[in-house]
């Protein structure tokens, strides 16, 4: 074990499912630390200090020491502390793993960055939600051949894909309804949507995925304000 839990200090903002991760990734691991939110329209000096290149959340600070970029992170709290693994033990299912984890954020994450932040049009929206769809639509296929009949990308447990995809459920729920469809629709994507309540209800999710969409559409008026998600 790399240190204790009480050392551990996590800077972020409460909607960011980057931060979402690394939040479902700890309490995954029952450790113990302290979260701290931070202001996106005035960061603190903590935040600038311990992530000065991209100056963004979430920085994971274990006794001290920053840790930025979250999928660095999650890698980093699955080799420093024992207990549920992120990553499986056999070296083509990590791979694998780490695989599907870098598509969500290049498909997946581009795309939600499209549909609530970079779009000047409905017809922008349009196409953003439309990719959005097409690379959940590949993690449908992509579900079958990682759980392995399991209940979860990690197969039995929650794993790397798990937590990375889960950290964008929140958004979803207000995409839903910006655009009056489902992201993840039962009809043509029922793995991923039973995957999805899942996911939601375990332990280490509840009161870290927001599931307040009037909330999580408030707080959007704030970051289109001042531009920022990071």
């Amino acid at each position: 074990m790399a240190g204790a839990a009480s050392d551990l200090k996590l800077l972020g903002v409460w909607t960011s499912p980057f931060v979402i991760r690394v939040r479902v990734a700890l309490n995954l691991k029952g450790l113990a630390y302290e979260y701290v939110e931070e202001d996106l329209g005035n960061k603190s000096a903590l935040l600038l200090r311990s992530n000065p290149v991209h100056k963004a959340v979430p920085v994971l600070l274990h006794a001290g020491r920053p840790v930025a970029e979250s999928q660095v992170i999650l890698q980093y709290i699955d080799e420093a502390w024992v207990g549920a693994a992120l990553l499986p033990s056999e070296p083509y299912e990590r791979a694998a793993a780490r695989f599907w984890a870098a598509y969500v954020d290049d498909k997946v994450g581009a795309a939600w960055r499209g549909m609530l932040f970079a779009c000047r049009s409905e017809e922008e929206r349009a196409a953003a939600v439309a990719r959005a769809r097409e690379a959940l639509a590949t993690l449908e296929g992509a579900f079958r051949d990682c759980a392995g009949g399991g209940p979860f990308f990690g197969g039995d447990g929650i794993g790397l894909v798990d937590v990375v995809l889960g950290g964008y459920l929140g958004w979803f729920g207000a995409v839903d309804r910006i655009t009056g469809r489902r992201l993840i629709d039962p009809d043509t994507m029922p793995l991923l949507a039973a995957w999805e309540q899942r996911f939601r209800a375990n332990d280490a999710a509840k009161g870290v995925v927001p599931d307040d969409v009037d909330k999580v559409l408030a707080f959007l008026q704030t970051l289109l304000a001042i531009g920022s998600m990071k």
